[in-house]
């Protein structure tokens, strides 16, 4: 019996060699390959060089199928190269894009002539079918693949969606494919050797700017605290990891669900980071809050969005302005710093919406100064190609220009890497902001972050950061955001972090 050829799995460059964290969506899709088809892996983070090592290992025609993980914004960028440089030296290769990009934008994906296919939502599954047809070249089994993407005749063609699996949370990670494993332990406030590590998949809600709702669709599950503890004991024991970033969707959901893993986190003791909802930060038992101080949570990610509350009905995301209060009471309460995220500039009314969130971070930092603030514009996705619902046509009708006219969303992955785009991508700007408000939206965020400097700076000296909320105090109490050039050469002298940048 012939050997499967072998798949290339490659995560394109998205952050420096030094912010790098696990692969953890390639590491993901080797798990499911184990015993079907060799993979290997190449991470741009930490290979600066990685397109010529994806040529090199092409070029010798042992590989029969390429696996690009994509996101948007800059990683786009990297994922075009590195794709039209595999096309290049070896035009018959297939080149299937699977994750954030190809899930939201899988036309556009498909419209690139560096692309063959197109993965949507949860990839396992449907890459191993993929690669067991192109194996055997059944192109007649094409059609039958649930969340795939290809072309038929030069026609795009959307199978149907693949429905959630929890298959993902059995499988051990292999981490022993990764060149040097320990250059993914990163130094931060958490601690010296700190990890990213994924437990929960999904998240139940659907909010209309959040990748996460289009690509599990409302579907949510977590791990059994047996696999996490198990998973935490192989951390600690084999890397001496003394922090982790969860980039869970969403780890705080249902209490009943959630108490058996604080249990773990308990007995570990490890500090750790995650993303987490009002709502379920609100209703948390203290029994539960108990477990999540003897846990060391340190840091809970909550999605604020708005104080207004007919915005975040609108943008369907199921919280209040009171709950995020109460959030931030709860966190301040039991030793959690709270870190709210913000989308300013909706396209309803930009500028007013923008002030009115401007004064209600005020209000939070004058309640609880050490309130961590991350603060974003408002960039809602475009329309799917099977969403044709009336509150997403209407989104799309309403969104209008500076100059008035309809937004039209690129219809190209290319076009999706013209720098507008790729900020759009990344909530940095909006086609419906004035320069005006962009402006005054860079300007505030600086006098912030200069008055309030981030703990997850630990690059800073303590003294500059002293001398940065020293600088920022008058202009911070007076509202005198316009211009703060003094703020940032200071920021460049001190070498301040952006935290949006920097992560931890």
């Amino acid at each position: 019996m012939t050997a499967s050829p072998r798949v290339l799995l490659i995560n394109p460059t998205i952050t420096s060699h030094r912010h790098a964290r696990f692969p953890l969506a390639i590491l993901s899709l080797s798990a499911s390959l184990d015993g079907k088809h060799p993979s290997t892996i190449i991470d741009g983070n930490v290979d600066r060089d990685f397109i010529s090592t994806a040529v090199r290992a092409v070029s010798d025609g042992s590989v029969g199928a390429v696996g690009v993980t994509v996101m948007g914004g800059p990683q786009l960028l990297s994922a075009i190269a590195v794709s039209k440089a595999i096309r290049e030296r070896l035009p018959t290769v297939p080149i299937i894009w699977g994750g954030a990009f190809p899930t939201v934008c899988p036309e556009a994906a498909l419209n690139a002539p560096y692309v063959d296919y197109a993965v949507r939502g949860q990839g396992e599954d449907t890459f191993v079918e993929l690669l067991d047809a192109l194996a055997e070249r059944q192109d007649e089994a094409l059609d039958s693949i649930a969340g795939l993407t290809w072309r038929l005749r030069g026609q795009i063609v959307h199978n149907q969606d693949r429905k959630f699996s929890n298959g993902s949370l059995a499988r051990m990670l292999p981490y022993g494919k990764l060149d040097n494993p320990r250059q993914y332990l990163t130094k931060t406030y958490l601690g010296s050797r700190t990890i990213g590590y994924q437990a929960a998949l999904g998240c139940r809600f659907r909010c209309t700017f959040c990748g996460v709702a289009t690509m599990f669709r409302g579907k949510m599950a977590l791990p059994t605290a047996a696999r996490l503890e198990q998973d935490l004991g192989f951390m600690k024991e084999r890397f001496g990891v003394n922090g982790i970033q969860f980039y869970d969707h969403n780890f705080f959901d249902r209490e009943v669900d959630m108490v058996p893993l604080l249990e773990v986190l308990a007995k570990f003791e490890l500090p750790w980071w995650c993303f987490a909802r009002s709502d379920a930060l609100v209703n948390l038992s203290e029994a539960s809050w108990a477990l999540v101080k003897k846990s060391r949570l340190r840091m809970a990610y909550i999605g604020a969005e708005s104080p207004s509350d007919w915005l975040l009905h609108d943008i369907r995301k199921g919280t209040s302005r009171d709950q995020t209060l109460e959030a931030v009471e709860k966190c301040r309460a039991h030793g959690v710093i709270p870190e709210l995220s913000f989308m300013l500039a909706p396209p309803q009314d930009p500028e007013g919406e923008t002030e009115k969130t401007f004064e209600f971070i005020r209000m939070i930092k004058r309640v609880h100064p050490a309130t961590e603030v991350m603060i974003y514009i408002y960039t809602p996705l475009p329309r799917q190609h099977d969403n044709m619902k009336a509150a997403s046509a209407r989104m799309g009708s309403e969104l209008r220009d500076c100059a008035g006219r309809p937004v039209v969303f690129p219809r190209t992955a290319d076009e999706w890497a013209e720098p507008q785009w790729v900020d759009y991508w990344c909530h940095q700007d909006a086609p419906w902001l004035s320069a005006r408000l962009r402006r005054r939206i860079v300007d505030f965020t600086t006098v912030l972050g200069c008055r309030y400097p981030t703990i997850m700076d630990i690059r800073a000296s303590a003294w500059g950061k002293s001398a940065l909320r020293a600088l920022a105090s008058w202009r911070y109490r007076f509202q005198r955001y316009d211009h703060p050039w003094e703020l940032r050469i200071s920021r460049k002298l001190i070498r301040h972090w952006d935290p949006r940048v920097m992560s931890l």
